[in-house]
This record gives structure tokens, sequence and C-alpha cells, in this order.
């Protein structure tokens, strides 16, 4: 049975460390008395236009199991890092807002995407109302794949880690801390260092998550623009 996290908020900040999984990660787990909250399986979707008007801002507009949620960036430098070891671990951390409420999330693609979008008004059955909305803003599905996830909880409040491994042949493991919009950040980044040091991750350099090893094997020239534009 899964008794993984629900988000109660339509926005939040995620801080999320990726590490290499191992087949010593489950007994690093078990070793630090990491509780198993389950494991579940689910498809990702994610939307674009032809051009990649959203990706390319960082945007990353996703629906999992009916659900729909925006990513968009933070302002690092509005956390206040200081230099040295915490720096460069933050270094290692990605911070996205969460936006889970479909009306907020569709103002706000909208405006991204003022330029594409067709203000004409259908007449639209519940079940055609994803396919209608997506259609006004020339939205089409760029990436889909399966994860099989299984997650655990250690002492550090909040705190949660995820193995991932995706239908595409890559796996991946995630330490991720959710904080309420216009809460502590560092203190997110903190508890993050203190488990990424008790499972031993070693490094300096970011894992790449699975939207950036799905595209660089599917779609190189999607990926090639989004290193270009630094969003990679």
């Amino acid at each position: 049975m899964w008794r993984g996290r629900t988000s109660t908020t339509t926005m939040s900040v995620e801080v999320e460390r990726k590490f290499v999984c191992n087949a010593d990660t489950l007994k690093t787990l078990e070793k630090i008395g990491a509780v198993c909250l389950g494991q579940r399986q689910f498809c990702d979707q994610y939307f674009d236009t032809p051009t990649f008007k959203l990706t390319l801002r960082d945007l990353w507009l996703r629906k999992r199991k009916e659900c729909w949620e925006l990513k968009c960036p933070t302002a690092v430098n509005e956390e206040k890092e200081t230099s040295g070891e915490r720096s460069k671990a933050a270094a290692l951390c990605s911070r996205y807002k969460e936006i889970t409420n479909l009306p907020e999330i569709q103002l706000r693609v909208k405006e991204v995407l003022k330029d594409v979008c067709e203000d004409r008004e259908t007449e639209t059955s519940r079940s055609q109302e994803d396919e209608a909305w997506l259609s006004r803003m020339n939205l089409v599905c760029f990436a889909e794949f399966t994860t099989m996830r299984r997650s655990f909880t250690v002492e550090e409040e909040g705190v949660q880690i995820d193995l991932d491994q995706a239908d595409f042949g890559y796996s991946v493991g995630e330490i991720e801390v959710l904080v309420p919009e216009g809460g502590d950040v560092p203190s997110a980044l903190e508890k993050i260092k203190r488990t990424a040091d008790m499972l031993g991750l070693t490094g300096d350099q970011r894992v790449e998550g699975k939207m950036s090893v799905y595209l660089k094997r599917n779609y190189p020239e999607h990926y090639a623009k989004l290193l270009s534009e630094h969003v990679l």
C-alpha cells in the first residue's frame, strides 16, 4: 500500500538533490534506519509548444495520474547562500516552485504563450477538457515515460528519499524536501546535505534527472537547445 507524501497546498517549493543509485543503496538506507513508505508506478506526460516555448524558459508542464503540475524555477540568489561547503552542497540541489491548481497553471502558461494562444471559446465535455485547453495553447506531448518508485523517510523531518527506475532504462535517486512558498529554503538545503552525508554521497557534479536522460537519448535536438539556454 502506498503511503507517500501528498501535497495539501497548490503552491510549494521542491528542493531536491539527485544521486546515483547502485547495488549498495538499499543496504545503506537500511543501515541509517530509513523507513520504506511503499512502492508505486506512474506515467508522466510533459507538454510544450512545438518550438519549446515553455521548457526553454525552464517551465515544465506535467500530467501525472490525471493531475496537472507546473514546475517553475526559483531565484537562487534570494536564498542568501554562504560560501564554502554549504554553498557547494546547495549547488548540487535544484529548486522549483510547484503549482498544482489547474486554473492557475492555465493562467501562467497562457501569459507565457500569449502570442500563440487562440482566444476562441469552445463547448467541451469534461472528457474533452484537457484536449481543448491544450489545443488552444498549441501544446503537445513531447515526452512520456513510466517510473517505478520506492520511497523512504529518514529521521530528518520532512525529508523523503525516492529511488526511481524509468522504463527507458535509467535509475536515479532523489533526496527531496517540500517547502511552503515563502518558507525556509536554506533549512531544507541543510537537511538535504545532512541526509546526503548519511548516505555517503560524494562528488561535486549534479546527477542528471530522468528528463535530461530521456531527451538526450530520444530528442537530441531539444536537449541541445536546453543546454544552449543553460536550462540543463
